[in-house]
C-alpha cells in the first residue's frame, strides 16, 4: 500500500506552507507546546484533582501521561511525514474525511482562540495582587497589545520570546520538585502518601474520576504539530516530539508525586495553591509573591502560544478554502496578520463575558471549548490508525520517528480519549448543552462552506 496520499491531497497539505518562514528550532517548537500546556491545569487544577482522588491521583497522572504519549507519538509520525500548519486538521482530511478534517480544525481554532481571552483575564487577576487599584481591563489591553506585537513579528522572534517565557515556568516547577524532594528526604516533612486514609482514601475508582483533570493538564501537547509548518528542518520534528513529551511527563509526574508526598491531600485547595504551600514549607522567601509571578508568566505564555497556534490554524483554513482566502495571506515578516487579528476575538469575548454576561455563560463556552480541544486528540489518533494501515513494514521502518506503541497504541488511545470526550460532554448539563450547540453550529458551517466550495 502507498505511503503517500493522492496528488490532490498532497497539494492540500503543502498549501499550508506557501510563504511561511521556516525558522523554528526543535527547542523552540517544543517550548511552544510546553508553554501552551503548563498552566492552570497543573498550577491550580492539581488541588482539585487531589481532592477527588487523594494520593491515588498519581495514578491519574500516569494514565494521562500514557494517553498524551499516544497522541504525541501519533502526531510525531504524521507531522514528520506531512509537516503542515493545519496539522491534525490536515491529517484528518487526508486520512479520514473532509468533514472531520474541517470539524477538527474549526473546533480547535474556536476553542483555543476563546481560551486566549480566558488566559488574559486570569493575567489581569494576578496583576491585581500587586496593583489592586488598576482596573483589570487595563491589563487585558496592555497584555493583548504586547502579544499581538510579538506574534506580528517574524516567527523566529516569536520562537525566542516563547522559549524564554516557557523556560520560566519549566525551571520553576523543576525547582519546586527539588525543594519538595529535599523536604521529604531530609525528614523535615513526614511522607503523606498513606497518612490520611491510605493511598486510596476515596476508593480505587477515584483515580479514574480524577484522570480528566490530569488530561486537561496535558492539553497543549498537540500544539507541537502546528509548529511543524514552520520548523527549521524536518529533521527537528522527531527530536521536538520526544523533547515535548518527556519534558511534560517528567515535570507533571515529578510535581504531582512531590505534591502528594508533602501536602496532606485533605488540606489542599483550602486557602492557596498547593505549590505556594510547599514553597512556604521549604522556606522560600516571599513564596506567595514568587508564585504569583510564575502563574502570571504561565498565563501570558499560554496566551502567547495559543494565539500563535490559532492564527496558524486559521491561516491553514484560508489556504485550503475552509475560510476566506484573505485569511491565508502573510505580511512581510511571514506572519498571517489578518488570521492573527481574527484569532484574537477571544480577548474581546472574554472581556464581555467577564464584565456583563452571567457567570453561567462563561461556563457554557468553556465547556464547549474543552470539548473542541480534546476532540483534536481523537481525530489525530484516528487519522494515525488510518495512516499506519496504509504502510508496509518497510515504510514503517523508514519513518523519521516511530511510535513504539504502533497502531495498537493509537487504537487504545482513541478509545480512552473517546471515553474522556463522552464523560466531559455529559458530566454536567452545562457541558452537554454547550458542546452540542458548539458542534451543531460547526456542522452547519461545514455544510454551507462545502456548498460554496462546490459552486466555485
Amino acid at each position: 500500500m502507498s505511503l503517500a496520499p493522492a496528488a490532490s491531497e498532497i497539494v492540500l497539505g503543502q498549501a499550508d506552507e506557501q510563504g511561511l518562514h521556516h525558522q523554528l528550532t526543535a527547542g523552540q517548537m517544543s517550548m511552544v507546546a510546553v508553554g501552551g500546556s503548563i498552566g492552570t491545569g497543573l498550577l491550580l487544577g492539581s488541588a482539585a484533582a487531589l481532592e477527588v482522588a487523594g494520593p491515588g491521583v498519581i495514578l491519574s497522572y500516569v494514565i494521562a501521561a500514557f494517553l498524551a504519549y499516544t497522541v504525541a507519538m501519533a502526531l510525531g509520525e504524521l507531522a514528520s511525514t506531512h509537516p503542515a500548519a493545519g496539522s491534525f486538521g490536515v491529517y484528518g482530511e487526508l486520512y479520514l474525511n473532509q468533514y472531520l478534517g474541517f470539524l477538527c480544525r474549526a473546533a480547535y481554532w474556536a476553542a483555543i482562540a476563546f481560551s486566549i481571552g480566558a488566559e488574559l483575564v486570569a493575567s489581569a487577576t494576578y496583576m491585581t495582587y500587586w496593583l489592586p487599584a488598576v482596573p483589570g481591563e487595563v491589563w487585558v489591553i496592555v497584555f493583548s497589545a504586547m502579544l499581538l506585537l510579538v506574534n506580528l513579528r517574524s516567527v523566529g522572534s516569536f520562537g525566542r520570546f516563547e522559549f524564554w517565557f516557557s523556560m520560566i515556568k519549566f525551571a520553576t516547577i523543576v525547582a519546586f520538585i527539588l525543594a519538595g524532594a529535599a523536604l521529604l528526604f531530609s525528614g523535615r516533612v513526614a511522607p503523606q502518601y498513606t497518612a490520611h486514609g491510605g493511598f486510596f482514601p476515596k476508593g480505587p475508582v477515584a483515580p479514574l474520576l480524577a484522570v480528566f483533570w490530569a488530561i486537561y493538564a496535558f492539553g497543549g501537547i498537540e500544539m507541537l504539530a502546528v509548529t511543524t509548518g514552520e520548523s527549521h528542518s524536518a529533521k527537528d520534528i522527531p527530536r521536538a516530539t520526544r523533547l515535548t513529551f518527556f519534558s511534560l511527563a517528567i515535570v507533571y509526574l515529578g510535581a504531582i508525586t512531590v505534591l502528594v508526598g508533602v501536602m496532606p491531600w485533605n488540606h489542599t485547595g483550602v486557602a492557596e495553591s498547593p505549590f505556594v504551600s510547599v514553597l512556604r514549607m521549604a522556606r522560600v522567601p516571599a513564596a506567595a509573591y514568587f508564585m504569583n509571578f510564575v502563574v502570571l508568566t504561565a498565563a501570558l505564555s499560554g496566551a502567547n502560544a495559543k494565539l500563535y497556534v490559532a492564527s496558524r490554524l486559521l491561516f491553514s483554513m484560508g489556504r485550503s478554502g475552509w475560510a476566506p482566502a484573505s485569511l491565508g495571506k502573510l505580511n512581510s515578516s511571514g506572519s498571517p496578520r489578518l488570521a492573527l487579528l481574527v484569532s484574537s476575538y477571544g480577548i474581546v469575548t472574554a472581556l464581555i463575558i467577564e464584565n456583563w454576561a452571567p457567570k453561567q455563560a462563561f461556563l457554557y463556552i468553556m465547556g464547549a471549548a474543552f470539548s473542541g480541544l480534546i476532540f483534536s486528540w481523537a481525530v489525530s489518533l484516528a487519522a494515525h490508525v488510518s495512516f499506519r494501515r496504509r504502510l508496509t513494514s518497510a515504510q514503517v521502518a523508514a519513518l523519521p520517528i516511530r511510535s513504539p506503541l504502533g497502531l495498537w497504541g493509537s487504537i487504545i488511545g482513541f478509545v480512552l480519549v473517546s471515553i474522556a470526550i463522552i464523560h466531559t460532554l455529559f458530566a454536567t448539563r452545562v457541558n452537554e448543552v454547550g458542546g452540542f450547540v458548539f458542534f451543531a453550529a460547526l456542522t452547519i458551517a461545514y455544510l454551507l462552506l462545502r456548498r460554496h466550495r462546490q459552486s466555485q
